[in-house]
């Protein structure tokens, strides 16, 4: 799958200065599968808009978003539910964590309608990124932080084309965000899949292969 932004911009930013712009107003900017992408901005500047446009959530734009060919605008809720399962990953900024499941109960929540990761290979996961001790825990009395880590082992249990990261390492020291950045990079590899990561600054110590700028 590609995603292609045609001169896209939100009805809210409108009134807004966009000239230096790497995203919107654009004639075209493809994403493609395979490839880091970081989308930085300040507050305000459409970061979590863009996800959530390319998500199917938010129709309050001008121009035009494609997945593959076709035009978003065009699919019907059982075309989105199918893509949401098997090509689109999402990890939210406000994560959606059920706050009174457990840590395990939150992933294998969503593992269990895909069926995608064996129950070792999550364990694995949650080792490298230090919650596993956590797992049995209710989720709405972790830490932001481990609840991020949380959130980013459920977005890994499903198939996708492209996962899209919304400040997924905000509250993560400099070490456990490049944990979890690695991690993602090894699924998203593993599935030739593409990652659109945002976030407030550069963060040069996660490399990746474009930095687009809104």
């Amino acid at each position: 799958m590609t995603i292609r932004l045609e001169q896209l911009i939100p009805l809210p930013l409108l009134e807004q200065e966009i000239r230096d712009s790497d995203v919107w107003k654009k004639d075209e900017l493809l994403f493609e599968p395979g490839k880091n992408y970081l989308v930085t901005a300040p507050s305000g500047k459409g970061k979590t808009t863009l996800l959530s446009i390319i998500y199917g959530l938010r129709p309050d734009y001008q121009g035009e978003v494609y997945l593959d060919d076709r035009k978003i605008t065009s699919l019907g809720w059982k075309a989105w539910s199918g893509i949401r399962k098997h090509s689109l990953s999402f990890i939210f900024q406000g994560l959606e964590l059920f706050d009174n499941l457990t840590a395990m109960e939150n992933i294998v929540l969503k593992n269990t309608v895909t069926g995608y990761q064996r129950s070792d290979r999550i364990e694995e996961m949650a080792s490298r990124l230090g919650i596993l001790p956590f797992l049995q825990r209710k989720a709405g009395i972790l830490s932001f932080g481990q609840q991020q880590r949380v959130a980013i082992i459920r977005a890994l249990c499903q198939p996708f084309s492209f996962l899209l990261a919304d400040e997924c390492f905000s509250h993560m020291d400099q070490e456990n965000r490049e944990k979890a950045f690695a991690l993602i990079q090894e699924e998203c590899q593993t599935q030739g899949a593409g990652l659109i990561l945002t976030s407030l600054n550069h963060m040069e110590s996660l490399k990746t292969d474009v930095t687009l700028t809104l």
